[in-house]
């Protein structure tokens, strides 16, 4: 049994046997390609969440009438990304041999595929949707096939072709988007086909996989590699909401928040926000 954190996610602050929800920190940018600072967003992230309610008016759920564990960052090696992979994926799996459901904040995205790589262990014939501003299918980059910039091409080589749903692609190079010709069904630019993908996958296991930079910069500026247009506050949080409570989602994680990028806080609770809407639609 995992220890409750001494401070959690708001409302997060259930009994471990009581919750079905568990949330972990992955504070780690030991790829980050640009400008790094994803380690501290879980800290940051569970600090300024007491800055938001419990209610969401848009679900007309409160988070206190469900239980939710926090627990807590794991102390991650950053000078290994193998151990750091390693070390999410035990994680990932310790919650789920408990029956609860693994929720990570990253993090740079790399954290993600510790997580898949658990979730895929235990579960057959797995999913993954995957919404960012990045198509993050690079073989490699800069020589290094264990980058954030590769994260999805690695999750690729776990579930095959046809398991992986991308949407509000916006930025790669023309090699990655060759390969997701082939490989993944990319939904460039917004969540155009979203519905029906749901309802493709309503009944499958789903890994939902959430980069913040798929938002607009100018909604979500704290992040280490913005990328000019994207989607709104108002299309995320509909568009999360869709996935966390039509689909059965056996893992998810929100990442690549970089607080002190804005210095305004405003990034931030955009990422408080929707990690408490996805929360209630999947409570």
């Amino acid at each position: 049994m995992l220890n409750k954190n001494i401070q959690t996610f708001i409302a997060c602050d259930g009994e471990y046997e009581e919750s079905k929800i568990v949330l972990f920190g992955a504070g780690f940018d030991g790829t980050t390609s640009f400008r790094p600072g994803t380690r501290f967003a879980p800290s940051v992230i569970r600090s300024e969440s007491f800055g938001i309610e419990t209610y969401s008016p848009y679900q007309d759920k409160d988070m206190t009438d469900y239980s939710y564990f926090d627990s807590g960052d794991l102390e991650l090696p950053f000078g290994s990304v193998r151990r750091t992979i390693a070390d999410i994926a035990m994680r990932t799996d310790t919650i789920l041999n408990d029956g609860k459901l693994p929720f990570m904040i990253g993090g740079e995205h790399l954290v993600t595929l510790g997580s898949v790589m658990a979730v895929n262990d235990k579960l057959d014939d797995l999913y993954i949707v995957h919404f960012d501003a990045h198509a993050d299918l690079r073989n490699d980059y800069l020589g290094q096939p264990l980058s954030h910039a590769c994260v999805i091409r690695r999750c690729h080589e776990l579930v095959g072709d046809g398991h992986i749903f991308q949407f509000g692609i916006r930025s790669g190079d023309r090699e990655e988007f060759v390969f997701a010709k082939e490989h993944t069904e990319m939904h460039k630019f917004g969540f155009d086909g979203l519905a029906e993908t749901v309802e493709r996958l309503k009944g499958k296991n789903v890994y939902f996989t959430l980069d913040l930079d798929v938002l607009d910069p100018s909604v979500f500026c704290g992040t280490g590699t913005p990328e000019a247009e994207g989607v709104t506050f108002k299309e995320l949080r509909e568009a999360v909401t869709l996935v966390c409570s039509q689909l059965n989602i056996v893992g998810c994680d929100v990442n690549e928040l970089s607080p002190h990028y804005d210095p305004s806080g405003a990034s931030t609770a955009v990422a408080c926000k929707i990690i408490r809407e996805m929360l209630l639609a999947l409570s």
